[in-house]
């Protein structure tokens, strides 16, 4: 069996604005900035919840939960959450643990949960001998007290039927995984239309409280 030799697309950015192109695919792609301080008020204005993470970057590593609670704000990275009284405070925060990375902002988006632990799906997706084939379809269960899902981070791997069952409905199973198929399937030919030359891709898709599915992240070296 052949696979080929994937081209690799670090910038996070660069992969968001290409699937933005498409209508039906952007539907499905939490609003994005670029990280600067006037965008960060912004997001917070407008999602009360975002998150931030490198543009360049894998395995949850440096991604930070923001939210805005009555007049402060809380940061979260990794178990760690920390209560800001001022947005100044709160970028003072960020930038130290950025460390002058570049950052983007992510709408945040209220997932579906299981005993209250937020759930997402990795969907694997190769090329072999010349033809993509679907590897895996997973759910990524994190573990408590995190919110990032990632195994490298001690999340729970299960079937992503079992995932879309426990955590919304039995009866919308087959719906979701079509759907995660459908866009996988759109956003694979419109990133090799761009970039040829891609051959393996892991998508990253959350399901909001309300069964909205949304593409968190594309990577080209998914682990």
């Amino acid at each position: 069996m052949e696979v080929t030799i994937s081209r690799q697309l670090a910038s996070k950015w660069v992969k968001t604005n290409a699937l933005l192109s498409n209508p039906y695919i952007a539907r499905h792609i939490p609003s994005s900035r670029l990280y600067n301080s006037e965008n960060l008020r912004k997001m917070i204005s407008r999602y009360g919840m975002v998150v931030v993470k490198p543009v360049c970057g894998a395995g949850g590593i440096g991604v930070i939960k923001v939210e805005r609670i009555g007049n402060a704000y809380r940061l979260t990275h990794k178990s760690t959450k920390r209560k800001y009284s001022s947005f100044g405070a709160l970028v003072r925060g960020l930038n130290g643990a950025r460390r002058k990375r570049a950052y983007l902002i992510q709408r945040g988006i209220h997932l579906a949960t299981i005993g209250g632990r937020p759930i997402d799906y990795r969907v694997k997706f190769v090329k072999e001998n010349g033809n993509w084939t679907y590897r895996s379809m997973v759910g990524r269960l994190a573990r408590p007290g995190l919110f990032v899902t990632n195994l490298c981070r001690g999340g729970t791997k299960m079937s992503a039927a079992q995932g879309i069952r426990r955590s919304l409905s039995s009866r919308v199973v087959g719906a979701k995984k079509r759907e995660m198929r459908h866009l996988t399937n759109a956003s694979t030919a419109l990133l090799e239309s761009r970039y040829p030359g891609i051959g393996q891709l892991g998508y990253d898709y959350g399901i909001d409280r309300n069964g909205h599915i949304w593409m968190l992240e594309v990577n080209t070296r998914p682990q």
